[in-house]
């Protein structure tokens, strides 16, 4: 099942979507109310009873009517759980394979939906995009032997970076992945989420695609990834403790500008997409002074 974030121009809303006829049903409540419920559902293969159990309410509202948000609310924490595919460290940076992951907080600020306009940063001359999976997290505490049993579902990630900061840490620290990464509305993440019962049991292998005007920039699938999902998910939470409704994204593979000097300019239209998941679509906006 799909379920999105959205706003008919009032309160944002969560809705279960219907993908063929395009339109949507309002679910009643926060996340937090009816998410762990579907989780657990999900988890005991119990999809359909959970769906059921969705407090949905009202009329249908056509798709093409709402704006889809990202679907993850403000109270919530956006966990990126980097440098996780080994070719895109080599190849884009000349790195290898850290010993674990790299785990750190985005700014919620940062995102934006799925056909929201990138802004672009005033501090950068280059940025960067990185398609992504994203994880959400349904239900708590996670279990380090059944990871996977708190995760609702996934999205799609666009990991959008500025790579002049991303260097400009302080000399002998490292990099500064905050101001790279926390740029105001600059992430896109969406459509919505598809619910984990849609997948094959395990880590998803998935294909990933970035297109820049049409061009493919990024092609490649989860199934490289060095840690799984299940891995990341325990790593952060034996670091902090997730609740429902956080996100993870889970590393980009190779292709971005970094490697390849082809950084996003203004007017750029942006489509990152996940299989079996969609696509989100955003435009580049204006450089500052320019």
């Amino acid at each position: 099942m799909k379920i999105a974030r959205c706003t008919d121009g009032g309160a944002p809303f969560w809705a279960l979507v219907d993908a063929g006829e395009q339109t949507l049903r309002p679910i009643a409540g926060a996340f937090a109310d009816w998410a762990p419920a579907l989780t657990r559902a999900i988890a005991a293969g119990r999809a359909d009873e959970g769906r059921e159990a969705l407090p949905v309410f009202g009329p249908a509202l056509a798709l093409a009517d709402v704006r889809l948000l990202p679907p993850v609310e403000p109270v919530n924490r956006v966990v990126v759980a980097g440098a996780n595919y080994a070719k895109h460290l080599a190849a884009d940076f000349g790195l290898s394979s850290p010993q674990q992951p790299i785990a750190f907080l985005k700014a919620y600020g940062a995102l934006i939906g799925a056909s929201d306009p990138i802004r672009y940063p005033p501090l950068t001359r280059e940025l960067d995009h990185e398609v992504e999976l994203v994880v959400v997290v349904g239900a708590t505490p996670v279990d380090p032997a059944q990871p996977l049993a708190s995760v609702l579902g996934y999205t799609v990630g666009n990991d959008v970076s500025a790579r002049d900061l991303q260097r400009s840490g302080p000399a002998g620290i490292g990099m500064d992945l905050f101001a790279a990464k926390s740029q105001d509305r600059s992430t896109g993440v969406g459509p919505w989420i598809v619910t984990r019962d849609e997948f094959p049991a395990g880590s998803p292998r998935l294909g990933l695609t970035l297109k820049v005007n049409g061009q493919v920039r990024q092609d490649s699938n989860t199934g490289e990834m060095t840690w799984d999902v299940g891995q990341l998910l325990n790593f952060v939470e034996a670091r902090s403790s997730f609740a429902p409704g956080d996100i993870m994204f889970t590393g980009s593979p190779a292709g971005v500008g970094q490697g390849t000097g082809l950084f996003l300019q203004p007017g750029d239209v942006v489509e990152a997409s996940v299989e079996g998941i969609g696509a989100i679509r955003n435009i580049v906006g204006p450089r500052p002074g320019a």
